[in-house]
């Protein structure tokens, strides 16, 4: 059987559409995955009850679509921090991060939970880098086992230096990943997010191919794909040749296009490169 990419989209460009209305339109540009920001869904993703939650997974698998995961974790509800010097705040912030690991699953199973979330991981209150990261890293140990028990696995995403100073780089991703040694935290890369790092990104992908697990799609500025000039080639080259079996997941920032056209715009554009590594 032929290699064929899985296509996913991320939600918040619908963010104000009926969720079933988000689905459809999603499926009818081409994707058969959508990823889920829980902030579109509730301001505390906590309080989704049980029956809200099958009535969320239903409409995802009626419109045609499959479950994929969460990203943007720790949007709200307010006040929450995973690194900081307050052991409190902290163990309000796992809890929730914990929480949304039971979100994930009851939405579909093997779903992914995408771990960036810039503003609520960085330094404050005085700690270095390394302490900081620290509390990253046993924060991920704690969650780990259920995550594990859950069929879900939590991603530790590398951000670029404008956005935070904890976990920069996919190397340091990687070896978070390695230091907590379980199999339901991993990595993943992203486009926009790797405008900081200094190896080609598709030597990058190849290095750490083991560790990626999702993959996320945008031009370096953050626009839609297709709207600037990322050569998605060379990438989507590794990937075929290792054959990821991930989804290519679109995640937009700037939304000044629209829903539907940025969708449909990516997924064309996406489809030109791939037809042209495949012809």
């Amino acid at each position: 059987m032929a290699f064929r990419f899985r296509h996913a989209i991320c939600n918040e460009a619908f963010e104000t559409w009926p969720f079933a209305g988000a689905c459809r339109a999603i499926r009818t540009a081409g994707y058969t995955g959508i990823e889920i920001a829980p902030f579109t869904l509730a301001e505390n993703p906590s309080d989704i009850t049980a029956p809200q939650r099958r009535e969320y997974r239903d409409v995802i698998q009626s419109e045609g679509l499959t479950f994929v995961g969460l990203h943007w974790l720790l949007v709200g509800p307010k006040g929450l921090h995973v690194t900081g010097p307050d052991a409190e705040v902290r163990k309000r912030s796992w809890g929730h991060v914990d929480r949304l690991i039971d979100l994930c699953a009851d939405l579909g199973p093997g779903g992914v939970m995408v771990f960036g979330s810039p503003k609520q991981r960085s330094t404050t209150g005085g700690l270095t880098r390394a302490e900081a990261t620290r509390n990253y890293v046993d924060g991920l140990r704690g969650v780990a086992p259920h995550a594990l028990e859950r069929g879900v696995t939590v991603l530790v995403e590398a951000l670029p230096v404008a956005q935070s100073d904890v976990v920069q780089t996919l190397d340091e991703a990687v070896s978070i990943v390695n230091q907590i040694g379980c199999p339901s935290v991993r990595s993943m890369f992203d486009v926009h997010n790797a405008i900081d790092e200094n190896e080609p990104h598709r030597a990058l992908v190849d290095r750490h191919f083991d560790y990626i697990r999702h993959v996320h799609v945008n031009e370096l500025d953050g626009r839609h794909c297709g709207a600037g000039s990322y050569d998605f080639k060379p990438v989507f080259e590794v990937l075929r040749r290792r054959n990821y079996a991930g989804w290519i997941s679109l995640e937009a920032f700037d939304f000044t296009a629209g829903a539907e056209r940025l969708a449909n715009e990516s997924l064309r554009h996406l489809e030109n490169e791939i037809d042209q590594i495949t012809s």
